[in-house]
């Protein structure tokens, strides 16, 4: 397909220095550099952007020729979303447990309770593959609605070796099928299943889970629950290591609820990201930004458990560390909008728009290992072909609008889709 992009509003490409690293500091909100003023046009062929050019130039070459023309009306056009934490495939409802928390109920005294992870793995493990893809595909659907062009889905709700892989070949499906880029994580460690020694299921994740995962090229990640109650710092070395001797990277949930040194582990081992990071030392911020190691922040969720949104922005901001966002989509944060999140961190969090914006496309993009042909997260010449246009003729109306949509039609691939 040839796609010719014209009037357009601003454009956000992000595309300064190099596209597979992150943007820090001042970088992130830096609009001269970042921001094209209106009319600019964008041709694209089949997958990949060709030419980035004046919009009255475009289309005056390309009028009169088999390029379908789209006259984008003033709009403003930003890079599609990337959502790099999500746990796409579960079944089940836990929706009484927002009255648990009311009462004081906190997320492990819940799980105590028998609510939490394993009330959703109880449901996950009886039902059908089937039902599980339908309703993972039917979230991407919704995703895509809301300007997400990539997702990182994560397994973790089967807890035994038939399980988790069960899950895995589901997201796998799922990616066959969605129109979006999917890839999956493995999270055989979120909790430990009843009624077995943790030791004996460390071994069989070791052992059993993940050779089936390599073997099977299932996933592109190792994930890990490395938080007190759950994974330790030890059991998430182990854990770790063991996946990397056998090619798998990481990227691990750490730091959630106290500061654990999880991140601090993290930029040790050299994983692609610690998400949640919301409780995290200064000193593990600026190890994780040395290695590498993207802080991933998960705004929805202290939002919907009821607590304080404490990120420590304005410190990332001014210490050049690199940061970025993610939705968390759980059964206890059922959200799969990135534009949400961004109004949490503009509404809330005090944050640039436009820095907010490079934290849900460039930042995580550059989390996700990819080759140079595949980057997402900016409009570049001989990038791939992922754009939002918006609503708004300004950017910064990718995250003023929560709860409705900000975007009119999303370009994935060079594909159009209509909104």
């Amino acid at each position: 397909m040839q796609l010719l992009l014209v009037n357009i509003g601003e454009l956000a490409t992000l595309s300064e220095g190099d596209p597979n690293k992150p943007l820090t500091g001042d970088s992130m909100h830096n609009r001269e550099q970042l921001v094209h003023n209106h009319g600019t046009g964008i041709y694209i062929e089949e997958d990949k952007i060709i030419r980035i050019d004046d919009s009255q130039k475009l289309f005056e070459e390309y009028s009169g020729t088999n390029v379908k023309i789209l006259d984008v009306e003033s709009k403003a056009i930003v890079p599609g979303f990337v959502d790099s934490h999500t746990h796409l495939v579960w079944a089940g409802d836990r929706a009484n447990e927002m009255n648990l928390r009311r009462k004081g109920y906190s997320y492990q005294d819940i799980a105590n309770a028998g609510g939490g992870i394993q009330k959703t793995v109880d449901y996950t493990r009886s039902t059908s593959e089937e039902h599980l893809i339908n309703k993972g595909l039917d979230i991407c659907k919704t995703a895509l609605k809301f300007g997400t062009t990539t997702i990182e889905g994560k397994s973790g709700y089967g807890l035994t070796t038939k399980s988790e892989i069960n899950l895995l070949q589901a997201i796998k499906k799922i990616g066959s099928t969605s129109p979006q880029l999917i890839l999956g994580t493995w999270l055989g460690a979120h909790d430990f299943p009843k009624n077995t020694k943790k030791s004996d299921y460390i071994e069989s994740l070791i052992s059993d889970q993940l050779p089936l995962v390599v073997e099977n090229n299932l996933a592109n990640w190792v994930d890990v629950f490395c938080e007190p109650g759950w994974y330790d710092l030890e059991q998430t070395e182990t854990i770790i290591k063991a996946s990397h001797e056998l090619g798998l990277r990481s990227r691990i949930h750490v730091d959630e609820f106290v500061d654990g040194n999880g991140l601090s582990l993290a930029a040790e081992l050299g994983c692609d990201s610690g998400d949640h990071v919301g409780f995290s030392n200064s000193e593990s911020r600026e190890a994780a930004n040395k290695a590498g190691t993207l802080q991933t922040f998960l705004p929805g969720t202290p939002y919907v458990l009821g607590n304080e949104l404490i990120y420590p922005l304005n410190e990332c901001l001014d210490n050049n560390w690199a940061f970025g966002f993610a939705t968390d989509y759980n059964p206890n944060c059922n959200t799969i909008s990135l534009p949400f999140v961004g109004s949490l961190a503009t509404h809330r969090l005090n944050l640039d728009p436009l820095a907010a914006l490079v934290a849900v496309t460039r930042n995580p993009a550059s989390s996700l290992n990819l080759k140079e042909e595949e980057i997402r997260g900016s409009i570049r010449e001989g990038g791939i072909a992922d754009l939002n246009i918006l609503k708004s003729n300004y950017i910064d109306g990718w995250c003023q609008t929560p709860g409705i949509s900000p975007v009119s039609k999303t370009i994935i691939s060079g594909e159009l889709f209509n909104h």
